[in-house]
């Protein structure tokens, strides 16, 4: 499997954020994080020079390296990292390296200084104004990573792609067991020729009708489905099917069900009618537990988000974590 198409676990959209960097006189370590493609106006200068859309420090004049220290908005096991470089050609670093770490809480810089890391991807080279997309092998849970470029120079975005394992003592007993921040993922849909149905597991609410899933029109007499593996089975209470931003192009209805551990089938919501533009609440039906859940839609369109809420099985999430 391509690990960039799993989740950036770094992601702003997750919480992620730069907890230290040594060096970030150009433009600030934060845009690292950020889930956007990485922009850039030429000769758009500020009293420090170019701006950029992404970290850069100033040129080294000693012995030494700089590095950035990211918190992962959603910690989980590593599959690779991309260290993108885009916009910057005369300024971007040669080399770089990354390491991890699992702590607990919220540690601070100091904490972090003397943790004892990990290194995932060795000191490797980067090619200037592109994606350096590297594998990692190391399957630990890890909650911070720390970016190392050597000597100095600039990086758009460092994404962190993985599988999220939450510490299930941080959540609660009735859950959104579809959120990705949890570990959810689509596993197969019908279309996705207008959005990826993964951005309806994503948290918060859509931003526009770019962030959400959106399929083309048919023309003949089905309907697009989507398929989710929850983030643990789950005995499922309500269901949130969100069109908004959706307007001319809501589905009309839709239905859910789940499948259990055996793959055998249950109801847990017949067809409903479905409005533009709106958050609707569904109770489900009483079913046992399932590990993941069809929504059909009828008979095409676009949803914003999906939420799944229901009670866990709290021994699959301890044995994610390895505990």
């Amino acid at each position: 499997m391509d690990f960039s198409a799993l989740p950036d676990l770094a992601s702003r959209a997750f919480g992620g954020g730069v907890v230290h960097a040594n060096d970030e006189f150009f433009a600030a370590a934060d845009h690292l994080v950020l889930p956007g493609t990485p922009g850039h106006a030429p000769k758009t200068f500020d009293h420090k020079g170019q701006v950029y859309d992404g970290w850069e420090t100033r040129r080294r004049r000693t012995p030494g390296h700089d590095f950035a220290i990211i918190r992962l908005g959603a910690p989980g096991v590593v599959h690779g990292v991309d260290i993108d470089t885009a916009f910057f050609t005369g300024n971007f670093p040669p080399y770089a390296s990354v390491e991890a770490v699992e702590m607990p809480g919220y540690p601070g810089p100091d904490e972090l200084a003397t943790a004892d890391w990990v290194e995932i991807l060795p000191k490797s080279p980067l090619k200037g104004d592109g994606r350096n997309l590297y594998p990692v092998e190391d399957r630990h849970r890890f909650t911070h990573v720390r970016l190392n470029i050597f000597p100095d120079g600039g990086v758009a975005r460092l994404r962190v792609h993985g599988e999220v394992v939450p510490d299930p003592e941080l959540l609660p007993k009735v859950f959104d067991v579809a959120a990705a921040e949890y570990g959810a993922t689509v596993v197969d849909c019908s279309n996705m020729f207008y959005g990826n149905p993964q951005r309806m597991l994503m948290p918060g609410l859509a931003r526009n009708m770019g962030d959400g899933w959106e399929t083309s029109r048919r023309r003949d007499d089905g309907n697009d489905w989507v398929l989710v593996r929850l983030a643990a089975p789950a005995v499922l209470r309500f269901a949130d099917l969100d069109t908004s931003h959706f307007k001319g192009n809501a589905p009309g209805g839709a239905t859910l069900t789940g499948f259990d551990s055996d793959g055998l089938p249950h109801e847990l919501l017949r067809r409903v009618a479905l409005r533009p533009d709106t958050p609707h609440r569904f109770a489900l039906a009483e079913a046992p537990e399932v590990t993941q859940v069809r929504l059909d839609i009828f008979p095409d369109g676009g949803m914003a988000r999906l939420r799944l809420l229901g009670r866990a099985d709290r021994k699959f999430l301890h044995a994610r974590l390895g505990r």
